[in-house]
C-alpha cells in the first residue's frame, strides 16, 4: 500500500461511515508516520479503520470496502472496518496519533493513524511471527528507537510477563539489528 492509497482509503471510509474522522490502526498506519515506509512494511492489501464518532458504522466499511469488495477487485486494496478496541494499545496512544488530512487526498477527512512506537507495541502484542518481523524491520531501519518502544511496551494493557516476553525480544532484536 502507498500513502495516496491510504487516502483513498480515508476518503472513502468517511463516505461510507458519514464521520469525517477516523482511527488507522494496524500495518498501514505506519504511512502515517512515515509515508515513504520500505516496501516490506507496506506489504499488506488492508487497512483497519474504524470511525471516530460513529463507530457503530464499522460494520458498514467493511461491507462496502472490504475483502472481496468491488472496491477491492477495482483498486486492488481493502478497508477493514473493524473495531480498535480489537488492539491492545499502550495507554494515551490517543494523544500521539498521526493526523493524515489532505484536501486532495482526504478531501479534508482525517485519518488518525497509530504513532509508530504505539503501532509496533500493539504488534507485539499480537505475538505472530509477521508482526515481529514487522517491528524488527522498524528498528533496523531506524523508524522506530529501541528505548521508546520498551516504554511504551510498559504501558501497555498486558500482564508482566507478556510485557517483560515482549521487552526481552526487543532487546535482542535491537543487539542483532544494533
Amino acid at each position: 500500500m502507498r500513502r495516496d492509497q491510504l487516502e483513498h482509503a480515508i476518503r472513502a471510509a468517511c463516505d461510507v461511515s458519514g464521520d469525517t474522522e477516523l482511527l488507522v490502526f494496524g500495518s498501514q498506519a505506519i504511512l502515517g508516520s512515515h509515508p515513504f515506509a520500505p516496501e516490506s512494511l507496506r506489504a499488506s492489501i488492508e487497512v483497519d479503520i474504524q470511525p471516530k464518532n460513529l463507530p457503530e458504522n464499522t460494520d458498514l466499511i467493511d461491507g462496502a470496502l472490504g475483502e472481496l469488495s468491488l472496491f477491492h477487485q477495482t483498486h486492488g486494496f481493502y478497508v477493514h472496518g473493524v473495531s480498535i478496541e480489537a488492539a491492545a494499545l499502550p495507554h494515551g496512544w490517543d494523544r500521539r496519533t498521526v493526523a493524515v488530512c489532505d484536501l486532495q487526498g482526504t478531501r479534508g477527512n482525517t485519518g488518525y493513524c497509530l504513532e509508530a512506537h504505539d503501532l509496533a507495541a500493539s504488534k507485539l502484542v499480537a505475538g505472530r511471527e509477521k508482526d515481529r518481523v514487522f517491528v524488527a524491520t522498524l528498528l533496523r531501519e531506524g523508524l522506530v528507537d529501541g528505548e521508546v518502544l520498551l516504554e511504551r511496551v510498559e504501558e501497555l494493557p498486558a500482564d508482566s510477563e507478556l510485557r517483560d516476553s515482549i521487552s526481552r525480544w526487543i532487546r535482542a532484536t535491537i543487539a542483532d539489528v544494533g
